[in-house]
């Protein structure tokens, strides 16, 4: 018996997808309200791009084109970084290594010589508390200059595919698409920029550091040119490419600072659960509100449970416990 794949029905109706964020609002503004919420401000930040250029010779892609072939066609070059999910540490991984150095400022150390990191919005360790003398911009009621120095390394791997038109040796022309996963020479670049912090002595908490980049690249053949560029054995249709990669980072950085926010609510998002053909009711995955402004004077009603030993107080039904005992014991007066 063959296999139908459409026998089955996954409930999915396209390749790809669009999020349920669970908030929904009707307009009205009556149901707007005030909620606090504790989070971090970006107290100032500089955003930085810089590019790279590796040069790559003699790369081998895949698959073979076969006996006496040749490309007559490049349709389109594609780059992308290489990740492998099933291991971050990944050696071919590309990442971007950001190192930075202050001026006028310093990251605050344990003890041992390494700076102190929390915890960002990222759910890492990715942030650095910075300390300096605000003392002097404090008594003018503004902030205080801090500069410094970022070397960016960049190493791993890329992938690069590559659409090609393909003569045969039978005259017949055909469309393939050659892959290479790409080593990229390390490079570091460097840069520099200026960050205002506020005063460290009239908060809770000092000011924080955060850095991240983003890293894409685009490459094309290195001399532009099928001939110079491409070489193709003639017996086994092995292809060896030269190409020109260009790699392109955009580096945020931001100083942050711990706040208290009071934003205005529409109220807490529900989302819609799928339908369990067992279960009636299920916990509630999140506290409700009860300071004196959410209070419900007609709280909800707790939904009972499908299945319960106690008795109902509507039926003349025995509980469980009342319905044993009473069995057990008329059983015995009748031996």
């Amino acid at each position: 018996m063959k296999f139908k794949p459409d026998s089955i029905s996954l409930g999915i109706t396209d390749r790809c997808c669009k999020g349920n964020t669970g908030c929904e609002f009707d307009g009205n503004l009556k149901k707007v309200k005030a909620e606090p919420i504790f989070t971090q401000k970006v107290y100032d930040a500089t955003l930085v791009n810089l590019q790279a250029l590796s040069t790559v010779n003699n790369v081998r892609f895949t698959p073979d084109l076969g006996r006496n072939a040749r490309i007559v066609r490049i349709l389109d070059i594609r780059c992308r970084r290489f990740f492998n999910p099933g291991n971050i540490n990944d050696p071919r991984n590309l990442v971007v290594d950001p190192d930075t150095i202050l001026s006028g400022g310093q990251f605050v150390k344990d003890g041992k010589g390494k700076p102190v990191e929390v915890v960002g919005p990222d759910g890492f360790m990715s942030e650095k508390i910075i300390f300096a003398d605000t003392t002097e911009c404090d008594e003018e009621g503004k902030g205080t200059p801090v500069f410094g120095t970022q070397r960016v390394r960049i190493r791993g791997n890329v992938i690069v595919e590559i659409d090609a038109v393909v003569q045969t040796s039978g005259s017949r022309r055909r469309n393939v698409t050659l892959t290479a996963n790409v080593s990229i020479t390390p490079v570091e670049l460097t840069n520099f920029f200026e960050l205002c912090i506020p005063s460290v002595f009239e908060s809770a908490f000092f000011p924080r550091f955060a850095e991240f980049c983003n890293i894409l690249c685009e490459t094309r053949l290195a001399t532009n040119s099928i001939s110079r560029d491409i070489s193709i054995d003639p017996e086994t249709g092995e292809v060896r490419i030269d190409l020109l990669i260009a790699i392109c980072i955009a580096c945020e950085k931001k100083i942050i600072v711990p706040v208290q926010l009071c934003v205005l609510s529409t109220g807490f998002p529900e989302l819609s659960p799928e339908i369990s053909p067992v279960c009636t009711t299920f916990p509630s995955l999140f506290p409700r509100q009860i300071d004196e402004n959410s209070i419900d004077d007609n709280p909800r009603p707790k939904p009972r449970p499908r299945f319960s030993l106690e008795a109902d107080e509507e039926t003349d039904v025995f509980d469980y416990e009342d319905e044993y005992e009473h069995s057990y014991e008329q059983d015995y007066e009748e031996k």
